[in-house]
């Protein structure tokens, strides 16, 4: 029995959702998402009491038979509905800096313009659902309500020059630690 599939959801204030099927649809203040859910997993959506006597809608998932894959999607499932209800009401958001002399980054219209040291500059196209803001030239602020999507973009954002272990020099989540090493010595 999954300790996390077990959990049910809770649907935040503001947040709209309609189950159909399969299909679920989340809506929020800040944007509309969907997703199928996969067809070994069942959901249903219920209203519950909280401790202090108001109701709220939660949604429950079970998986619909005891094969191995059933219960490996259940709880996969119940995270991937979470993950929808928190993007839809908070947001997600990844930071990201920028380390080495002479590399930063600026936005031309919807490119994000970095240079890094190489002999061109690096030109990235930021997707539609997720917004970019560069503070200073060396903070970039990944954000968007599809965490899936807001994650794959700084992922593919460090990429292009990923922090080096002698000088730390390239491009680096904000909260990450990088293990230097010591260089030649005389």
């Amino acid at each position: 029995m999954s300790r996390i599939g077990r959990n049910p959801v809770t649907v935040p204030e503001g947040v709209d959702v309609q189950l159909d099927g399969q299909d679920i649809k989340v809506k929020g203040k800040l944007g509309e998402l969907t997703m199928h859910i996969h067809d070994e997993v069942s959901a249903k959506l219920e209203d519950a009491a909280n401790d202090d006597g108001k109701t709220s809608k939660v949604i429950t998932f079970a998986p619909k038979s005891k094969a191995k894959f059933a219960q490996q999607i259940w709880p996969t499932m119940r995270t991937l509905v979470n993950n929808l209800c928190v993007g839809v009401s908070q947001g997600y958001e990844k930071k990201l800096e920028i380390h080495g002399v002479g590399y930063r980054g600026k936005m031309q219209g919807n490119k994000l313009v970095l240079s890094l040291g190489l002999s061109h500059e690096v030109l990235f196209d930021v997707p539609e659902d997720v917004t970019l803001v560069i503070k200073k030239q060396t903070e970039l602020t990944v954000s968007g309500i599809d965490k899936q999507l807001v994650g794959e973009t700084a992922a593919k954002i460090r990429a292009f020059k990923k922090p080096e272990p002698y000088k730390g020099k390239g491009i680096r989540y904000a909260d990450e630690y990088i293990l230097r090493k010591e260089g030649k010595k005389k």
